[in-house]
């Protein structure tokens, strides 16, 4: 099975914070009032933040191999 984690591209982050909210692991949180990072060592890839985005700018990427060592 394939591991998944949300990517969240800073550069179009408005850090409004839905995604904050959605996360039931507690893995997103918004870096310096400016953009929202996911930490990959509490993401699940269950998607949630994504839906709640109203951006819809949060996409599931796929773990690669010096990603998943991390994880």
């Amino acid at each position: 099975m394939v591991k998944k984690y949300a990517y969240i591209p800073k550069e179009n982050c408005v850090a409004c914070g839905c995604c904050v909210k959605a996360c039931p692991r507690q893995a997103v949180s918004v870096i310096k009032g400016m953009y929202a990072q996911v930490d990959m060592e509490f993401c699940v890839g269950c998607g949630l933040c994504a839906k709640a985005c109203p951006a819809s700018i949060i996409k599931q990427k796929e773990v690669s191999g010096i990603e998943e060592k991390m994880v």
